[in-house]
């Protein structure tokens, strides 16, 4: 599994947050889920993701599930030239 580091934060609206860090120089693909919606993002080496807002104030941190694997992995992830 890639080394990744996880944020969590309450915006100026109350609303809980989350940004995932990527440890490595490797690109990954990775998904953060809440609530059983599910958003797919690359992350590039050693880079940042933006912040990812739950939808209701009820939500906090234990209510996201993140997920993050090696691109290379994952075929029919990578971009298409």
């Amino acid at each position: 599994m890639p080394r990744i580091d996880v944020k969590h934060q309450r915006n100026i609206n109350g609303f809980a947050e989350i940004q995932v860090s990527n440890a490595t120089t490797e690109n990954l693909i990775c998904h953060v889920a809440i609530d059983g919606y599910k958003i797919l993002f690359r992350l590039q080496g050693m880079g940042y993701s933006k912040w990812y807002t739950a939808t209701d104030k009820r939500f906090n941190h234990t209510n996201f599930s993140v997920w993050c694997d090696y691109l290379k992995l994952h075929p029919k992830y990578q971009p298409k030239n």
